[in-house]
């Protein structure tokens, strides 16, 4: 999934296209959610290619997590991480957010 297909392109004066704000989902806690920790070398985007199969939906283990640091790909050792289940809501939701 594309995040950046929803989102509306501005152009500076010069002409150099830039995108709007992305706009993210809550995502609500669920009887269905995963809880695993994190190892050595794990990241959103390997996460989210294991979990869902397809790495573009790293920011769905980001936002579910936003007490871990939102600067990088990689998730500390040892902590706990949650991986919703109900992705097709979560992408729902961040496409009506995201529509112009």
């Amino acid at each position: 999934m594309n995040r950046y297909n929803q989102t509306r392109t501005y152009s500076t004066s010069k002409g150099k296209p830039y995108y709007g704000t992305i706009k993210y989902p809550s995502i609500p806690l669920s009887f269905d959610d995963i809880y695993v920790y994190a190892t050595q070398g794990d990241r959103f985007d390997i996460l989210a290619q294991q979990y869902y199969q397809d790495s573009s939906l790293w920011w769905v283990i980001s936002s579910a997590n936003s007490d871990l640091p939102q600067n990088s790909y990689y998730i500390p050792e040892g902590h706990q991480i949650r991986i919703p289940q109900n992705i097709a809501a979560v992408i729902a939701e961040f496409e009506t957010l995201n529509r112009y």
